[in-house]
């Protein structure tokens, strides 16, 4: 991928932390005259931003952009998942309405899991630094087989990842600790540090 390297956040948790040190450090590598950009494969959100040609994409990429100096685009977060309520959410591929989901209707994961990885080779043509963030926990034993944004990239891209934890919640050790216990031996090598 012509020399861009990249780093994954993955967190104990959703809402660990991971949105905002990813712009922490985006901010810091382009502060440091590095051309970077946020990632984040699949996004689970209400809070929504469309970019300048009319995509949407998660909230939290669109800050993350800012911090690297950038404008917003639909490769940053391109699966943006939307709960509607009754169990059925909106699909937003590439910033654009690509499905519903519910009971008894799954997302076809390796045809956007191709999407996805068409996503962040883009991104890593044109820029630095890749910097990916995860979703929700990356052992979520019953989402495994769907994720994308966790292992599903490191296995993909050979992301190597770094795992955080929020201390403010309490059983941050216990959390950190099972969470590596629970990583697949396969992606194991790609953890960077805690």
């Amino acid at each position: 991928m012509g020399g861009t390297s990249s780093l994954l956040f993955l967190g104990t948790s959703s809402g660990a932390g991971k949105t905002t040190l990813n712009a922490a450090y985006c901010r810091y590598l382009a502060k440091g005259g590095k051309r970077v950009v946020p990632f984040k494969a699949s996004n689970l959100s209400l809070n929504s931003y469309v970019t300048a040609d009319g995509r949407e994409i998660g909230m939290g990429q669109a800050f993350q952009a800012w911090a690297c100096g950038i404008e917003p685009t639909a490769d940053m977060n391109p699966v943006l998942v939307k709960p509607l309520g009754g169990g059925r959410m909106q699909v937003m591929l590439r910033g654009e309405p690509f499905m519903y989901v519910g009971p008894g209707t799954l997302m076809p994961k390796d045809e956007v899991m191709d999407r996805v990885c068409e996503s962040y080779d883009l991104l890593c043509r044109d820029y630095d630094r890749v910097v990916c963030e995860g979703s929700g926990s990356p052992v979520e034993l019953n989402l495994m087989e769907a994720d994308m944004a966790n292992i599903g990239l490191m296995r993909a891209r050979g992301v190597p990842a770094v795992l955080i934890g929020d201390i403010e919640r309490g059983g941050v050790f216990a959390a950190v600790y099972g969470t590596w216990l629970l990583m697949p031996e396969d992606v194991r090598p790609l953890m960077r540090g805690f």
